[in-house]
């Protein structure tokens, strides 16, 4: 008798830690899609054309090098093409090779987006185009071109207080944008790419799509003669970094092993 009310007890305990389990899981699914929906409502979500296959530079496009996926609109709209942007498209030659799944952007198509003229019509509403003096290893070697999606990293002079009434200058770097469109180096746009030019072309500026506000600190960074450098993006990468700190000497100094130690146990990992 002992032993069927132990068995019983036994059985009743695991139905309820399945059922709590479950709830459990339950919920979190619910936190999940919660997030998921909330993040479509903040961000919105469009459906844009993508390669179902990879494309070797210069190929004329069919319709089978097509697909779609949905992606945040935040960062993409009217950069990246949409379905119905398909029969524009079919026929023409892309500029360079693309992956299964990467997006397609008016970059990629040789010629860029014949419907526009000028660059005042590649500027989304109540942004606004600002050019910074990029060229060699602050333009990633000269290989960042239009459409390509890039970080802003500024290095600067800030005063401090020294020893007495002196004051001292200390070099620090920060990332001060990240995932702002290109939308043009030098003089050449997504509309002027040709099929021959992959990028390394010589140019001393590039041009950003950014905010009014963020205009006024990209110039008035140059005008306190701040050192600007870009880093370039994967252009699927819509991510966004929180709390990035500030660098000096001494932050270097102090984190320059841990930071070693994990990207190494990243590499391995991604092996």
């Amino acid at each position: 008798m002992k032993q069927k009310v132990t068995l019983i007890v036994a059985i009743a305990a695991g139905i309820l830690a399945a059922v709590l389990t479950r709830t459990y899981l339950a919920s979190k699914d619910a936190i999940l899609a919660k997030m998921i929906q909330d993040f479509r409502d903040r961000h919105g979500v469009i459906e844009v054309l993508c390669y179902a296959e990879d494309v070797p530079g210069g190929t004329k496009l069919e319709m089978k090098h097509l697909g779609t996926r949905k992606v945040p609109e935040s960062g993409l709209r009217g950069q990246a093409l949409s379905k119905q942007n398909a029969d524009e498209i079919i026929g023409r030659k892309i500029i360079s090779g693309h992956n299964n799944g990467e997006l397609v952007f008016w970059s990629d198509i040789e010629g860029g987006n014949p419907t526009g003229s000028g660059l005042a019509t590649d500027i989304r509403k109540k942004m606004r185009a600002v050019s910074i003096n990029a060229t060699g290893a602050a333009a990633v070697s000269g290989m960042v071109k239009p459409n390509d999606h890039v970080d802003v990293i500024g290095t600067f002079s800030f005063p401090k207080p020294g020893d007495g009434d002196k004051q001292v200058q200390e070099l620090v770097t920060c990332t001060m944008l990240q995932n702002v469109l290109v939308l043009a180096t030098g003089k050449d746009t997504a509309k002027t790419t040709s099929a021959y030019n992959f990028g390394g072309s010589n140019y001393s500026t590039v041009t950003l799509e950014v905010t009014p506000r963020e205009a006024e600190m990209l110039v008035f960074c140059e005008q306190i003669k701040g050192r600007l450098a870009l880093t370039l993006r994967n252009r699927n990468d819509t991510s966004y970094e929180k709390e990035l700190p500030q660098v000096d000497f001494e932050k270097i100094r102090s984190e320059i092993e841990e930071l070693n130690m994990k990207r190494q146990m990243e590499i391995g990992g991604a092996r």
